[in-house]
C-alpha cells in the first residue's frame, strides 16, 4: 500500500471548510507541530557548544568544528529523508518515522546525562562520548526525515493535486507563500522558547532536565501531528525512485565536472522542465546558499561563546544563559514576518504587480548582504571586547566575565535575524517551487542540504584557521577568547559574504524560472 493511501483523496477544493481536506485548517496542525518539534530540537542545538565544552570538556575550536559538522549533517540528511519520502515512504509516514527517532535519540541524551551528572569533565569516558554522539546523529536523522516532509506536507495543503509545477492558481500560490512565512513564524517561537526557557533549565536544573523537556516537546508534537491526520490532503503519487537517483547523479557529475561519456551530457542538456536538467540549473543558487550558510552558522557556535564572556546579568540579578542570546534571532522573525506578510507584501504587490511583491530571488538577494553586515558589526564588537578585557586585566582570566554588557551583541543577532527572514524563507520557497510537484520534499531538502554543506564548510574553515594561526602568537579561535582574535575571523567571513553576494547576483539575474507565473 502506498503511503498516500493513509489519507483519503481530497475534494476539488483546498478550502478549509468542514468536510473538505487541506487548506488552512490542515496547515494549522502542521504549524503547531513545527513549533513543538523545533522546541525540542533547538533545545539541544542551541546550547550544544556549551554542553561539549562544559560536561564533555572539549576545547573551543574542536567543539565549534564538531557542532558545525553535526549541524551540517542535520541539514544534509533531509536530502536522504526527502528521497525516501518522495520515492517510497510518502511524507506522512516519513514524519511518523521522524517522531519515533526523535523520542529515541532524546531519550538516549536524557538517560546519559542523568547517569553521568555526577562525573567531572576530565573523567568522561570515550564510551560515554561515543554514546552521546550516536544519540546526536540519530537526532540528526530524525530531523532529516521531519523537516522537509512536514514543511512540504503543509505547503501541499494549498497546491492542487494535479499540480505539475505551475503552482496552481494565484490564490493558491499566495496562500502557499503566506504559509511559508507563518511556518517560519511558528518555528521562530519554538526557537525563542527553547533558547530561553530550555537553555535556562539546562544551565540551572541540569542537562538531564533540559533534555527531558525536549523529549516531552517532541512527544507532544507527534501527538498533534496524529490528531490532525484526518484533515490532511492525500499525497501525490510517489515518483520513480530511479529518476530521483539519476537526478542526484547528474547533480554530482556537474559539481565535480565528471566526463562520463555522453549520458551525463544528455541529462544535463535536457529541458529544465523534466526535473533533471532543472537540478543542474539550480546549482549556482545552491552554491550561493552554501556560502551564505557558512557565514550564518556562527550564530550557533562562536556567537554563543563570545556572548558567554560578557556581563550577562540583568537588573533583576538574573544571569542570561549564553544560548538565550539566540532568541534575538527568533524575536526578529516573530516581529518581522507578520509585518512582511501583512504590510510589505501587499504594498509591494501594488507597486510591482507580482503576487508575492518581489520574486524569491530578489528576496534572497536582499537578505544575503545583511549576513555580511552582521559579521562586520560582530567584528567591531569583538574588537572592543578584547580592548575592555585588556584594560580590566582579564587577558589571562577567561573564567571572569568581561565588564561589558551583553547588549553590545544585540545588533549582530538582529541583523543576522533579518538576513534569515529574507534569505532563509526565500530559499525554501524558491527550491520548493522550482521542482516537479511530486518531488517537492526533495526541493526543500536541496535547500537544507545547501545549508548543511555550508555548516561543513564553516567547520573546515574554523579548523583551518585555528591550525594556520596557532603558531603566530596564538590561534584566532583559542580556548581563551581574551587572547584569541575572533574579530579577525569575523572580518574574514564578512569578506566572504561580500564575494558570495556578488556571484549570487550575477547568476540570479540570468535565472529563468521554471514556468510562467512562478515567483
Amino acid at each position: 500500500m502506498e503511503s498516500g493511501e493513509l489519507l483519503r483523496r481530497p475534494g476539488p477544493s483546498g478550502s478549509s471548510k468542514s468536510g473538505v481536506r487541506g487548506g488552512w485548517r490542515a496547515a494549522f496542525y502542521l504549524v503547531v507541530v513545527a513549533f513543538l518539534e523545533r522546541l525540542g530540537f533547538y533545545g539541544v542545538q542551541g546550547n550544544l557548544i556549551m554542553y561539549l565544552t562544559g560536561p564533555l570538556g572539549m576545547p573551543t575550536a574542536a567543539a565549534a568544528a564538531g557542532v558545525n559538522a553535526w549541524a551540517g549533517t542535520v541539514l544534509v540528511l533531509p536530502l536522504l529523508g526527502a528521497l525516501a519520502a518522495d520515492s517510497r515512504l510518502g511524507r506522512y509516514r516519513a514524519v511518523l518515522a521522524a517522531g519515533v527517532l526523535y523520542l529515541l535519540s532524546l531519550g538516549m541524551l536524557t538517560a546519559s546525562s542523568a547517569l553521568s551528572a555526577s562525573s567531572a569533565p576530565s573523567t568522561t569516558s570515550p564510551a560515554h562520548v561515543t554514546f552521546i554522539y550516536v544519540a546526536l546523529y540519530l537526532l540528526a536523522l530524525a530531523q532529516g526525515f521531519h523537516r522537509p516532509c512536514a514543511e512540504a506536507l503543509g505547503a501541499d495543503q494549498f497546491a492542487p493535486m494535479s499540480d505539475g509545477g505551475g503552482g496552481g492558481d494565484p490564490s493558491s500560490r499566495a496562500s502557499r507563500i503566506s504559509y511559508f512565512n507563518w511556518f517560519h513564524f511558528s518555528i521562530s517561537w519554538g526557537y525563542a522558547t527553547s533558547t530561553t526557557a530550555l537553555s535556562y533549565l539546562e544551565d540551572n536544573a541540569g542537562w538531564a532536565a533540559g533534555f527531558a523537556a525536549c523529549w516531552a516537546a517532541t512527544a507532544l508534537s507527534l501527538a498533534v501531528f496524529l490528531l490532525g491526520a484526518r484533515t490532511y490532503r492525500a499525497e501525490q503519487p510517489a515518483v520513480d525512485g530511479s529518476r530521483l537517483v539519476e537526478t542526484v547523479r547528474a547533480w554530482a557529475a556537474s559539481v565535480f565536472r565528471r566526463k562520463d561519456d555522453t549520458s551525463t551530457q544528455r541529462l544535463l542538456n535536457r529541458e529544465p522542465e523534466d526535473g533533471k536538467g532543472l537540478v543542474v540549473k539550480l546549482l549556482p543558487i545552491w552554491l550561493g546558499a552554501m556560502v551564505y550558510a557558512s557565514v550564518t552558522s556562527q550564530v550557533y557556535t562562536l556567537f554563543t561563546k563570545q556572548g558567554s564572556t560578557l556581563d550577562r546579568r540583568l537588573v533583576t540579578g538574573l544571569v542570561v544563559p549564553p544560548a538565550a542570546l539566540q532568541c534575538l534571532i527568533s524575536l526578529t522573525f516573530i516581529v518581522t514576518l507578520p509585518v512582511y506578510d501583512r504590510a510589505f507584501v501587499p504594498l509591494l504587490r501594488r507597486v510591482t504587480g507580482h503576487h508575492a511583491g518581489v520574486t524569491t530571488l530578489q528576496r534572497i538577494a536582499t537578505g544575503m548582504p545583511m549576513s555580511g553586515v552582521a559579521m562586520a558589526v560582530a567584528a567591531l564588537v569583538e574588537g572592543r571586547r578584547l580592548r575592555v578585557a585588556a584594560d580590566a586585566g582579564l587577558v589571562d582570566r577567561p573564567e571572569m566575565a568581561v565588564p561589558m554588557s551583553l547588549w553590545w551583541v544585540v545588533p549582530q543577532y538582529v541583523l543576522m535575524g533579518l538576513a534569515m527572514v529574507l534569505a532563509d524563507v526565500g530559499l525554501e520557497e524558491f527550491f520548493y517551487d522550482q521542482v516537479p510537484g511530486a518531488a517537492r520534499s526533495v526541493g526543500l531538502a536541496l535547500c537544507l542540504s545547501a545549508m548543511g554543506a555550508g555548516n561543513y564548510a564553516s567547520g573546515m574553515l574554523v579548523s583551518a584557521v585555528d591550525w594556520a594561526t596557532r603558531g603566530s602568537g596564538g590561534s584566532w579561535i583559542s580556548d581563551n577568547l581574551n587572547r584569541a582574535h575572533l574579530d579577525y575571523f569575523y572580518w574574514l567571513l564578512a569578506g566572504l559574504a561580500v564575494l558570495d553576494v556578488a556571484v549570487f547576483m550575477y547568476f540570479s539575474k540570468r535565472f529563468a524560472y521554471r514556468s510562467k507565473g512562478e515567483p
